[in-house]
């Protein structure tokens, strides 16, 4: 199998474009179709986003693992500009005075009527916990040699999850919310995430092996530049 390093000539891969499209697909419906509705599961209260947001991290581990943090770094930026439109047009859709005798605003401004200062923390903890989530698998794929993915996986998700939480729920509840409640919710949707990640490492097994087979690629980010703010793959 054929391994990248840094300086080699541009690829051209099948797969990349399809995985990036998904993660960002993945990424914008956790947030904008899933955020909007509580569920009571086992007697807990969750947001129903909660269960599909870590597919986005299984993306970023297949992302990272078969093409490298750099290649990664682009889509992590592609999401973080897809969520700020989204969250962009959702104010101005909400904005739009509303025709008379159509009687759902109210309906849509429960449903998609975030608040800026909530709006500011999921990007701010998508952008600060995915690129973690990279660096650490990257960094950890180098020094186990490519050896325990699951190992990666999950303690990537481990680590980019926990960045993620400790930014989102103090930054978007904290004050509005009681600090006890804040970090119950923040601890219990922690756990869910790192749970989904964990429970769907066989399938991540798969399509990272049929990605390296097909892709002929399986980059070690053993002299990356790991500066987030660069868009150069």
């Amino acid at each position: 199998m054929e391994t990248a390093t840094p300086g080699t000539a541009r690829r051209v891969y099948k797969y990349y474009d399809l995985v990036m499209v998904s993660f960002v697909t993945v990424l914008l419906c956790s947030n904008l179709i899933g955020v909007g509705k509580v569920c009571r599961i086992a007697g807990y209260s969750v947001g129903a986003g909660v269960f599909f947001f870590p597919i986005s991290y299984i993306f970023g581990d297949i992302l990272t693992e078969v093409y490298g943090y750099a290649r990664t770094r682009r889509v992590i930026w592609a999401g973080f500009a897809a969520l700020g439109f989204a969250s962009l047009m959702s104010w101005a859709v909400l904005a739009l005075p509303p025709a008379p005798g159509w009687s759902h605003q109210a309906a849509y401004e429960v449903v998609y009527g975030q608040t800026p200062r909530i709006v500011a923390a999921s990007l701010t903890a998508f952008w600060a916990g995915d690129f973690v989530n990279s660096y650490f698998l990257a960094k950890l794929k180098v020094k186990t040699a490519g050896r325990f993915l699951w190992l990666r996986t999950i303690g990537s998700t481990v680590v980019g999850q926990g960045v993620d939480s400790l930014i989102f729920y103090p930054l978007a509840f904290l004050g509005e919310w009681p600090a006890p409640l804040v970090l119950a919710v923040m601890t219990s949707n922690f756990l869910i995430k790192v749970a989904v990640e964990a429970a769907m490492t066989p399938l991540t097994y798969q399509v990272v092996g049929f990605l390296k087979r097909a892709e002929r690629e399986d980059y070690y980010d053993s002299g990356t530049d790991f500066n987030p703010f660069k868009l150069g793959a």
